[in-house]
């Protein structure tokens, strides 16, 4: 039986400093980065979502990082192609791969062993399902799935309708087709731990860094080039810059809102890693 490859994951939630240790890691063991983050993906995409620059990169090679534009949706299924793909570049370069980010849907389907389901967008249903409250879309997802509903702890509408979307689509609840496969690697986990007071300094500390770095530049250039598509005004960051540009707020209470809704993700993202006991997150 052939032994299956190694790669690493490191999953914790934001400004725990996951990227600079994948750096460092990779320099000690010969490895190449691929990035589990959902807005790393993007092209313009830089100080909002802490990309790291190329100084950060420390002659590593990344992958999965400004490799589509912001008009384009990119998937989980994209992913998962894209991941598995350079899983196996990285390998035939007789490295061994780290996978590093927080988006933990990216992990659960890459490396946890939760099968993909295929199912094809639906653009009438979701015009549908937009014009509809969060409150309303859950009603309607807790009608059509009542375990997988149980538990949500948070989620937007867009991941909501998409849940929609596949329980009609399928004619059966998530639940009941969610099946785990054989995971095709030798998987090392590392949760980066550290108490979430430390953790929310941390976003402060980044998010008074995004504006002396211009992340307000950066968004008038992102709209100006882009208009104001879904995944420039619903990207954290972002969207509170574009509040401000608007008039609706002063630029204090930007950075009030940011840091806020980076915390709030944050703890999301601790709450999603703690259900994986191999990273070991408190």
């Amino acid at each position: 039986m052939k032994e299956k490859s190694k790669v690493i994951a490191i999953a914790s939630p934001t400004a725990t400093g996951k990227s600079k240790f994948a750096v460092e890691l990779a320099k000690k063991i010969n490895g190449e980065i691929i990035s589990a983050d959902s807005r790393l993906v993007y092209n313009g995409f830089n100080i909002a979502v802490a990309k790291p620059t190329k100084e950060e990169k420390g002659n590593i090679k990344h992958y999965l990082i400004d490799i589509v534009e912001p008009e384009y949706d990119y998937t989980v299924s994209d992913f998962y192609k894209d991941a598995t793909n350079a899983i196996k570049e990285i390998i035939s370069h007789k490295k061994t791969p780290i996978i590093v980010g927080g988006t933990g849907l990216y992990f659960r389907i890459l490396l946890e062993g939760y099968k993909l389901t295929d199912v094809k967008p639906d653009l009438k249903l979701r015009q549908e399902l937009s014009l509809l409250s969060k409150e309303e879309l859950l009603l309607i997802f807790e009608k059509l799935d009542k375990k997988s509903f149980q538990n949500i702890t948070d989620i937007d509408k867009r991941k909501l309708i998409r849940k929609i979307e596949i329980c009609k689509s399928l004619g059966k609840p998530i639940s009941e087709i969610e099946q785990k496969q054989e995971v095709p690697y030798k998987v090392e986990w590392i949760g980066i731990n550290m108490p979430r007071d430390e953790i929310y300094n941390r976003i402060n500390s980044r998010v008074d860094r995004m504006f002396e770095d211009g992340i307000v530049d950066e968004t008038k250039n992102l709209l100006k080039k882009h208009g104001r598509i879904k995944n420039i005004v619903d990207t954290i960051g972002y969207k509170e810059v574009i509040q401000y540009l608007d008039g609706e707020i002063d630029l204090d209470r930007a950075k009030e809102l940011l840091k806020q809704h980076t915390r709030n993700y944050a703890k999301r993202q601790l709450t999603w890693f703690r259900k994986n006991e191999a990273l070991g997150l408190s």
